[in-house]
């Protein structure tokens, strides 16, 4: 059995590792165990029993090529909700900054407001980009 398991293994090498990878490969490592164990009990020998099975696996280049281009890839909505929280932590941390130097240089000035609102533009931006892709989602 450790044949079989070293060729699902090889089979599955240069396939991202995902819950549906993980799932197609115990399953096929199971089925070839069954069929391996079925053809045993038919009188082959362990060797031939598990040959046959590989051979009648076949080839899994379809299903290898499906599972390649299930690639983790983040959605689009969730890539924009994530530019959107950085765009909000990005603003907190700049604003704070000029906070900063307002108080430490003029304190008796507040200054801060006028570039606050500028760069307050940046996460409603983001914020409705995030709308604009949830719902090209949605359709």
């Amino acid at each position: 059995m450790i044949t079989i398991k070293k060729h699902v293994e090889q089979l599955f090498a240069d396939i991202p590792v995902t819950e549906e990878s993980l799932f197609m490969k115990e399953e096929i490592l199971h089925g070839l165990e069954d069929k391996v164990d079925i053809l045993m009990a038919q009188g082959k020998s362990e060797e031939d029993a598990i040959n046959k099975a590989i051979v009648e696996l076949g080839d899994l280049t379809d299903l290898r090529m499906e599972l390649a281009e299930a690639r983790v890839k983040p959605p689009k909505a969730y890539l924009a909700w994530t530019h959107f929280q950085f765009s909000l932590v990005g603003a907190a941390l700049i604003i704070g900054l000029l906070l900063f130097i307002n108080i430490s240089y003029t304190p008796t000035v507040l200054w801060v407001v006028f570039p606050a609102f500028a760069i307050v533009w940046w996460p409603l931006a983001m914020y409705f980009r995030c709308l604009r892709v949830q719902g090209e989602v949605m359709n």
